[in-house]
């Protein structure tokens, strides 16, 4: 039996980079260390469900798609002087396409929201501003020292420290649309853009379960609140709320075909988005999840324990956009995967309290040993060719 019950035969998608070992997206209040996980399908030809999404995608009338989106959009639109539809987004590429499409394409009032970042990158705390300046926007941001200390648990049992912040995220724009009777949520692309499901058009604001079902951070809800000292009001911005029967969840790229690097230019144009003024450790881009400095080690945890990190992502986007070869992906993947960089990394080892030492030691545990071998140094068993 393999961790968390991953493949023990490690293959790569004949199509992009991606490796059958690729998580598949599941509830944020589900997660411990002892869970099995499924992974991204494959079929017959050895071809990963993303690139059959990117296929289908080909293939789909995007004007029709367009139509109706402008006939789900008229059934919301306000003419009252209030927002008729939240944008959730950090002023990223996506988030800025996303509104500026909805708000000047097809004469919508977004209210955009923000779950605040762990550490802002000075770029991305500019891109915030330069969204914000053109929309109505809130932006929330957490108790300091309980989300450290989720962040904190969360790296320690789950070796993931975007957990807390992921779950914020999501939390948010339904909490705003409840709060201000707005029944239209508007995301950007899907899971599906990654290997998630197929059914990627609309769904409807489920009931939240009873707290004492739920883990956050590798936990369960009662044992955090004990280990960590976290009351509950410290925990209530990360918790679900009954939702209003009225709130709809959909997204956009089921209505236009999400492109990141069209995004990136079509927000440079509009709102003088800045990418990071160098290239991104653990990659080859410069404008994809720039806005959070722990999004540096979040990709790297990835590459600990699925043995495919931020290149990985990147280059398999941009190899089923058609702007890389599989072979020109490859080679980006060998070169850049393996970092972690150094640029925010004392920052990040002050924010979560830890030493380097103990860094390394908890990211040792978690490498599955159907993926790493130990020589002089830690080594992938498989790497994608």
């Amino acid at each position: 039996m393999t961790r968390w019950n991953l493949p023990k035969d490690v293959f790569f998608c004949t199509r992009c980079v991606l490796s059958n070992q690729r998580p598949m997206s599941r509830s944020e209040y589900n997660q411990t260390d002892a869970d099995a996980l499924h992974t991204i399908p494959f079929d017959a030809e050895g071809v990963c469900l993303a690139c059959r999404m990117a296929e289908y995608k080909r293939a789909v009338d995007w004007k029709a798609r367009g139509q109706e989106l402008e006939v789900l959009l008229a059934q919301y639109r306000r003419s009252d002087g209030r927002p008729d539809v939240v944008v959730p987004g950090s002023g990223g590429k996506d988030s800025v396409f996303a509104a500026w499409k909805l708000k000047h394409e097809y004469g919508m009032h977004p209210l955009c929201v923000t779950w605040s970042p762990h550490l802002y990158t000075d770029w991305g705390w500019r891109n915030l501003r330069r969204w914000s300046d053109h929309f109505d926007h809130m932006l929330f941001t957490p108790n300091g020292e309980t989300h450290r200390q989720l962040t904190r648990a969360a790296f320690d049992h789950l070796l993931h420290p975007f957990q807390p912040f992921t779950v914020g995220q999501k939390i948010l724009a339904k909490r705003v649309a409840r709060q201000y009777n707005i029944p239209l949520v508007m995301y950007g692309e899907g899971e599906e853009e990654y290997g998630g499901k197929i059914d990627w058009k609309a769904q409807r604001v489920d009931p939240p379960k009873a707290p004492a079902s739920l883990t956050l951070s590798g936990l369960p809800i009662s044992q955090l609140q004990a280990q960590y000292k976290i009351s509950d009001v410290e925990l209530w911005p990360y918790l679900e709320e009954p939702n209003a029967s009225f709130i709809h969840v959909y997204q956009l790229g089921y209505f236009i075909r999400w492109i990141p690097q069209e995004s990136y230019y079509y927000a440079v144009e509009k709102v003088g988005f800045e990418p990071s003024p160098t290239r991104t450790p653990g990659t080859f881009s410069t404008y994809n999840s720039i806005d959070d400095k722990m999004d540096d080690f979040y990709f790297f945890t990835r590459y600990i324990k699925f043995g495919m990190g931020r290149a990985t992502s990147d280059a398999a986007q941009e190899i089923r956009n058609g702007h890389l070869t599989r072979s020109e992906g490859v080679a980006l993947v060998h070169r850049f995967d393996h970092e972690l960089g150094q640029r925010f990394f004392p920052e990040l080892l002050t924010y979560l309290g830890l030493t380097e030492q103990e860094f390394w030691t908890t990211v040792d545990t978690f490498r599955p040993d159907h993926l790493w071998t130990q020589l002089l140094s830690w080594q992938l068993r498989h790497r994608v060719s």
